[in-house]
């Protein structure tokens, strides 16, 4: 990532520098949300697939509008406030005692999705590789509590980085999947009500609301705290808008593709390493390392989330605090499978995320009417 310092050029004006970070924070926000539940496809599965084309595209356009909503309202709150503590955003947008719920809420949930991480990368070791799940699941947690380990900065520039290699992967391997078998995408369509999937819920609108929520409080202290380090507020808001246009899209593709092949995804572990396995071997093993890739650039922030909340960044309680809590979540990612761990803490969390949904929205609307300043 460029460095966050000023290149001579207004604040407004988007120059190289401007456009380096602007980049950068679409790739943050790109390779945050691209976990283990999206590198696996295992949550586009739940939440894209299963529902077929409404869910593909219903689900997939009601992501793009309100996770661009989204995001740019977390950046530019974060810019225009700059919060000591990340987790303050909760109180501008619901008041003391909500606000309050909500900040606590959110790290019990941020910790939660860790440890989906950790289940996610025993599962890929277990499933592509036949070695035992705890040693994935031990060796995630010890690369992530290294990292988080060097604070908020060195984790922009490593997932800023990682996260447009991530998705770009994850893209190409959704159209390989539509391009072998094209007709497989009505096919699937058709076959679905008689396949036993998993789903996030029982229909494909709120599907789609659940998952904007779960990823909302995911976001919502991570991206302030990144909205804090922009220059201007167009630099804010065009990172947001670039990193939810990406994610979107390739939602669509990924939930397309397993729908194509959705015979041979349907009630797996891992399904993009099945798409992958179809190809070619060598593929496989290669996109087993960039599933592990995205679980990581998702976990790290997750991690940094929690500790900060309670210690400044780098400090040394911080840092005690990381290797506490990823010790407790390594415990915890491993007693479940891993499709069950995406299905319990992504959608339980995912309906409390739409009353945060609304909330913002009111107070949105309510600043809008009255013309008041962020």
């Amino acid at each position: 990532m460029a460095q966050l310092t000023s290149t001579g050029t207004r604040a407004d004006t988007p120059g190289k520098g401007s456009l380096s970070r602007i980049l950068a924070y679409a790739g943050a926000i790109v390779a945050f949300l691209i976990g283990s539940g999206f590198a696996t496809g295992q949550e586009i599965l739940q939440y894209f697939t299963s529902y077929g084309y409404w869910g593909v595209f219903g689900t997939g356009l009601l992501v793009l509008v309100l996770m661009t909503y989204v995001a740019v309202e977390f950046f530019l709150v974060g810019q225009a406030k700059k919060y000591d503590r990340p987790s303050q955003i909760f109180h501008y947008y619901c008041g003391k005692h909500l606000g309050t719920f909500f900040d606590f809420f959110s790290i019990l949930f941020v910790f939660l999705s860790f440890t989906v991480m950790v289940s996610g990368a025993g599962a890929v070791l277990e499933e592509h590789y036949g070695v035992s799940k705890y040693l994935g699941g031990i060796a995630l947690a010890l690369a992530v509590s290294a990292s988080v380990w060097f604070g908020l900065k060195s984790l922009v520039d490593v997932i800023g980085k990682i996260g447009p290699l991530i998705v770009v992967v994850a893209i190409a391997l959704g159209l390989v999947g539509i391009l072998r078998n094209p007709g497989g995408i009505a096919e699937g369509n058709a076959l679905l009500p008689s396949l036993e999937l998993t789903q996030a819920s029982t229909n494909w609108f709120m599907s789609g609301l659940s998952y904007v929520g779960f990823c909302m409080l995911w976001l919502a202290a991570f991206l302030t705290a990144l909205g804090k380090t922009a220059k201007s507020r167009k630099e804010a808001s065009s990172g947001a808008l670039l990193g939810a246009i990406v994610f979107s899209a390739a939602c669509i593709i990924v939930g397309l593709g397993l729908l194509a092949n959705i015979t041979r995804v349907g009630g797996t572990e891992i399904p993009m390493l099945v798409l992958a396995g179809d190809v070619n071997v060598l593929l496989a093993s290669g996109i087993s390392v960039m599933i592990l890739a995205g679980i990581y650039t998702t976990a790290v922030p997750l991690l940094w989330t929690v500790s900060s909340r309670f210690f400044t960044d780098k400090t040394p309680r911080f840092k005690y605090l990381t290797i506490a809590l990823a010790a407790v979540g390594t415990v915890i990612g491993l007693l479940l499978p891993f499709s069950q761990m995406v299905n319990l803490v992504y959608v339980v969390n995912g309906y409390v995320g739409i009353l945060l949904l609304v909330l913002m929205l009111v107070k949105t609307g309510t600043r809008l009417v009255r013309r008041q300043p962020m």
